[in-house]
């Protein structure tokens, strides 16, 4: 293909040698590699990739139509930049290929998914859709997940406030490192990552390499990795255990992608130094709701920052900790905090949401079987507050949306 880059040495004299340039010059610039995927390259391509950003998109839409140019430059840039990286940017056309649209799980259009070493990120990419911010996203996922420390007395100045995942390697070359650096690159964004190498590490490695979890808090215990440092499955699953919380905190930072995940939000509410009452109820979820992670998203707010949401349901900071659930169509409130401590409690408020209950029990009052014997039921006018972090999904100003229907709860 002729592009401004190739040199092109043609006899001006010849009339039709001079169209040949001019139209030469005025050629587009070439595509960027951009890999069209289908079922019978996908696994191979995302496997073999260190990292790739993925485009699914539907020529019809018009996002899609307006990404395809921004994303071919951004290809451009990063492989001038790396070009002997393993980083792929590849394309599905989902509806020419809806069976891959539906692995993944694509209900938007375009949805941009990166994947490591072949695993796909539950984060994806929600950035401008720029040329700099695309290029720039896949210039962090580049760095070095891994910091390397050059002595053991660091390890004393870490920050406590931060989940941390610690390997000692007798070297750097070897399978157990491999392993470690391999879990490391897909879940860098959920723990920090570090690693003592050679002497430095030796005091810690009497039984051979080893890795250990050092969770947050100042005075909570390390944890010690007991499976094979080989088997990357086990090690991963391990490390996702300790990296990925039960109760996360939602921001506004992360709201668009937890509500994309489906899920209904059990959430508490508490002031940002309000360390106990998140304390106590991440050990009642833990206790009493482990079974149901599945069907809820356990998550944390800040009262100051969610003041709408608590309005919504007539609260304010002054009222927190409270506790709530968003079912994406309407906002349920939990007894009383203090409540927490009464068994199953928690649990039964997950369980009426699931059952219907609750959504029952708003628009006509108590279920019969709740009534006291020989009290009169009668339906009780209700105007159940509406869902407030339905507003965090994506926007249909920046997506095309499919499926938005969702079953009322």
């Amino acid at each position: 293909m002729l592009t401004r880059r190739h040199a092109i040495f043609l006899p001006l004299s010849d009339p039709a040698c001079v169209l040949v340039l001019l139209a030469a010059w005025a050629y587009t610039p070439a595509k960027g590699d951009i890999i069209s995927l289908e079922s019978g390259n996908i696994d191979e391509l995302l496997g073999n990739a260190d990292v790739a950003l993925v485009n699914f998109y539907a020529d019809w839409c018009r996002f899609s139509q307006m990404l395809h140019p921004i994303f071919e430059e951004a290809s451009n840039i990063i492989r001038e930049e790396f070009p002997d990286s393993k980083v792929v940017f590849a394309r599905v056309d989902c509806d020419q290929h809806s069976d891959i649209a539906q692995r993944y799980r694509i209900s938007k259009y375009p949805t941009l998914k990166l994947f490591r070493n072949g695993m796909m990120m539950k984060r994806e990419y929600r950035g401008q859709r720029s040329v700099a911010a695309i290029a720039d996203f896949i210039r962090q996922q580049k760095s070095d997940p891994i910091r390397t420390i050059e002595n053991l007395e660091e390890l004393k100045t870490i920050d406590r406030s931060k989940r941390t995942i610690i390997g000692f390697f007798e070297r750097n070359d070897s399978d157990n490192y491999r392993t470690f650096a391999k879990v490391a690159n897909i879940l860098h964004d959920d723990c920090v990552f570090l690693s003592a190498i050679g002497d430095v590490s030796k005091p810690e490695r009497y039984s051979g390499d080893n890795v250990i979890y050092r969770p947050i808090g100042e005075n909570a215990p390390d944890m010690v990795y007991l499976g094979s440092l080989t088997n990357s499955d086990l090690a991963y699953a391990w490390t996702q255990d300790k990296c990925v919380p039960l109760v996360r905190e939602i921001t506004f930072e992360n709201g668009e992608e937890l509500t994309e995940e489906g899920l209904p939000f059990l959430i508490l509410f508490h002031m940002k130094d309000d360390s106990a009452s998140l304390e106590k109820f991440q050990q009642e979820v833990a206790r009493q709701l482990i079974t149901e992670k599945g069907t809820i998203n356990f998550l944390h707010a800040d009262c100051d920052k969610f003041r709408h949401p608590l309005l919504h349901i007539q609260k304010s900071p002054g009222d927190c900790p409270v506790i709530a659930i968003d079912s994406f169509r309407h906002m349920y409130v939990f007894s009383d905090f203090k409540d927490l401590s009464i068994p199953g409690k928690l649990r039964q408020f997950v369980l009426d949401l699931h059952s219907g209950k609750l959504h029952r029990e708003f628009h006509h009052g108590p279920d019969p079987t709740d009534v006291a014997p020989g009290q009169q039921t009668q339906d009780v006018a209700s105007s159940p507050p509406e869902s407030s972090f339905q507003k965090l999904a994506p926007s249909e100003y920046r997506y095309t949306i499919l499926n938005r229907d969702r079953d009322e709860l």
